[in-house]
């Protein structure tokens, strides 16, 4: 069996850096990696795989799902429930754009008076 690698510290630190600021988000270690969860909802996970690639797993809305099914690398879909997306992490992520789909996973997984309280950048850029 191939060992799975550890998510480097720093993509754990940037990664809590975001979600903290959301109320009642907590970070714990899951089966493998790390999640981070709202009521009990996870909102990202993060883990090293087989394959050693390291993958965030988040929601999306239900409408941005088929970006990440036609996007392709480092975007993809998973079957890990509805609205289960992804990207690939390594050296080169955006992570202004992990910024924003952690927002929005956490506003999807969140009750709506929490979500409420979380300011998502306008979706027309202005």
């Amino acid at each position: 069996m191939t060992s799975r690698p550890d998510v480097p510290d720093e993509w754990i630190d940037r990664i809590t850096a975001v979600l903290d600021a959301f109320p009642e988000c907590v970070r714990d270690r899951a089966w493998v990696g790390t999640r981070w969860r709202v009521r009990g909802s996870t909102v990202a996970h993060v883990f090293g795989g087989e394959d050693q690639l390291f993958r965030l797993i988040l929601r999306a809305e239900p409408g941005e799902v088929p970006a990440f099914e036609n996007l392709g690398h480092p975007y993809f879909r998973t079957d890990w429930g509805a609205n289960t997306v992804g990207i690939v992490i390594d050296a080169d992520t955006d992570w202004d754009e992990v910024t924003e789909l952690l927002t929005d996973s956490y506003c999807v997984q969140a009750p709506e008076s929490l979500a409420a309280l979380v300011e998502r950048p306008d979706p027309d850029g202005s």
